[in-house]
């Protein structure tokens, strides 16, 4: 059998049954600091598909970091089937300034495909985009929830793509939300160059989430098992089904004050319970909160201070209670324990 060619990225060539870290040069920071974008490859010694995990996109979401750093410690990428690229932090500058932007304030999720001679957001767009991204067969987009706000595990995918909607439910994190590809963002100029990518959300800004991160290395494990790029051992399948949503509102806030929230991420509500309430400092005031639809919360704020119109609650349409209620207990029972070693749920 002939070797696989080398898997070229940069300067670097990585050789068939072997893993490297490569460096791509991005910018020079005004103290003349290089600034790279940092990339791990496995390139397997037999064929298979091309496949990427990117986290810090976002540079305040810091969990995905902690996702791609047990990923890779995973023993069963030593066997792997055809290419892995990850980049733990794909936003180096907002990572090190705890900062969901880049310095020149812009969103780097907003910035694709960019531009080589464009802005600072725009040029990492660009690099990451067409040395990495356009690369690749699939993805895993690695998100949490912005600063002072929470999100249950979930995977968003867009409407219309079947494939897609089948590796969500492969992935196994507690609800699948249906939601619009928006202008400049990673997953439309990825699904325009016929590259499918899963976005996880889950957890908080600038921390960490224990089922959270446990959910995420495990759905992209059960991933690369569908795609037959590992062997199953070691890889928990999911207890339950996904809870799929094709549709969510946020609740916001009717005053300004001090926030009390009664529910959390996870629960179940029906139309009209009373969410939480808003009080004034002085105690003479108070707004409740009240659930527009009934569902599951998917996000919240965990920040007590709000403006009014601020969103504090993210409640997801489902369409029978009852069986989302199961699977949402399934799932926590599951990731109370360490899923990838749980031999009771092996595949």
């Amino acid at each position: 059998m002939a070797k696989r060619a080398d898997f070229v990225l940069g300067d670097t060539a990585v050789a068939a049954g072997t893993r490297a870290t490569v460096h791509l040069p991005v910018s020079v920071m005004a103290d003349h600091t290089p600034v790279a974008l940092s990339a791990h490859v496995i390139h397997g010694k037999k064929a298979g598909p091309t496949f990427f995990v990117s986290a810090g996109v976002h540079g305040d979401e810091v969990i995905g970091v902690e996702i791609v750093r047990r990923l890779l410690g995973f023993e069963g990428l030593d066997t792997l089937r055809g290419t892995l690229i990850v980049v733990p932090i794909v936003n180096t500058y907002g990572f090190l300034m705890r900062s969901r932007y880049l310095p020149d304030r812009r969103d780097l999720n907003r910035s694709f495909p960019g531009s080589s001679k464009g802005s600072l957001a725009s040029r990492l767009a660009h690099i990451f985009l067409n040395d990495i991204v356009a690369r690749c067969d699939f993805g895993v987009d690695l998100h949490s929830a912005a600063i002072h706000r929470t999100n249950l595990p979930q995977i968003r995918v867009s409407e219309g793509r079947e494939g897609m909607l089948d590796l969500a439910h492969v992935f196994g994190a507690p609800v699948i939300l249906t939601s619009d590809l928006r202008e400049g963002s990673l997953r439309q100029c990825a699904a325009e160059r016929g590259v499918d990518v899963l976005l996880y959300e889950a957890g908080e800004g600038l921390r960490f989430d224990e089922m959270a991160v446990r959910a995420g290395v495990a759905g992209i494990l059960r991933v690369l098992r569908h795609l037959g790029m590992v062997s199953r051992k070691g890889i928990a399948k999911p207890k339950g089904p996904s809870v799929l949503c094709e549709g969510s509102k946020w609740v916001r806030s009717p005053a300004g004050g001090l926030l009390r929230g009664f529910k959390g991420e996870g629960d179940f509500v029906k139309e009209g319970d009373v969410l939480g309430a808003v009080s004034d400092p002085f105690g003479q005031e108070e707004a409740e909160l009240i659930a527009p639809l009934g569902g599951v919360i998917i996000g919240r704020a965990v920040l007590p201070v709000v403006n009014e119109g601020d969103a504090t609650f993210h409640i997801a349409e489902v369409k029978s209670t009852a069986e989302a209620e199961e699977a949402v207990e399934d799932w926590a029972t599951q990731m109370e324990r360490d899923p990838l070693f749980d031999e009771d749920e092996i595949i």
